[in-house]
């Protein structure tokens, strides 16, 4: 039996992904943050946030016009 590796974040996709795929995010826990990326690039770059920044990003989401 293996131990999970805590330094390795453990990626899934958003739940407001498109379902087709094309416009997938993932995002991982980090202890104090999330960091998000691009499904189609997992080698690529990674944005990292912290829970504060998080939380700020995600209420200005909710109230930014949909397009």
């Amino acid at each position: 039996m293996t131990t999970p590796d805590s330094a390795v974040p453990a990626w899934r996709k958003s739940s407001r992904s498109s379902a087709n795929g094309s416009d997938c995010v993932e995002v991982a826990g980090l202890g104090e943050g999330l960091a998000v990326r691009d499904s189609k690039d997992p080698c690529g770059p990674v944005l990292v946030f912290g829970s504060a920044a998080w939380t700020s990003f995600v209420a200005g989401l909710r109230t930014a016009p949909r397009r």
